[in-house]
């Protein structure tokens, strides 16, 4: 068994972070659904502005909510854009969901690995729109 990327939400903006609970990442219940990562998951969060990442696990939100909550409050700041990745254990890759946010925390697309050619050359590339993009 090999540890593959199984789904990741792109984008996101901490809303609020709270240090004195219980632990987690609350993330938008509408993002978790779209992602295909369910509530109580183990998901690794990088900070896009500080490069912290960590560990710890998704709880269900209201729209556009992510708040860090716990010792992840203090390395993960309010504003700051994020990545959420969840993994899975498997003999080989079977694709992984990507969702994309905006403005809001709201979906804005979505792209499932493995990449077709024609999106192979967007990725890695910041701000740069996918050709065909499956509309969430």
């Amino acid at each position: 068994m090999k540890t593959y990327v199984h789904a990741k939400i792109h984008g996101l903006t901490v809303t609020a972070a709270e240090l004195e609970y219980s632990g987690s990442a609350t993330i938008d219940a509408a993002l978790l659904d779209a992602s295909g990562i369910e509530p109580y998951q183990e998901v690794q969060v990088i900070d896009l502005v500080n490069g912290n990442r960590l560990t710890t696990y998704a709880i269900a939100g209201g729209p556009g909510e992510f708040q860090m909550n716990g010792g992840a409050a203090l390395l993960v700041g309010v504003g700051h854009r994020c990545i959420v990745i969840s993994y899975q254990m498997t003999a080989s890759f079977e694709g992984a969901k990507v969702v994309f946010v905006g403005e809001g925390n709201r979906a804005v697309r979505t792209l499932e690995y493995p990449l077709m050619a024609d999106e192979l050359a967007y990725v890695g590339q910041a701000n740069q729109p996918v050709p065909n993009p499956r509309p969430v």
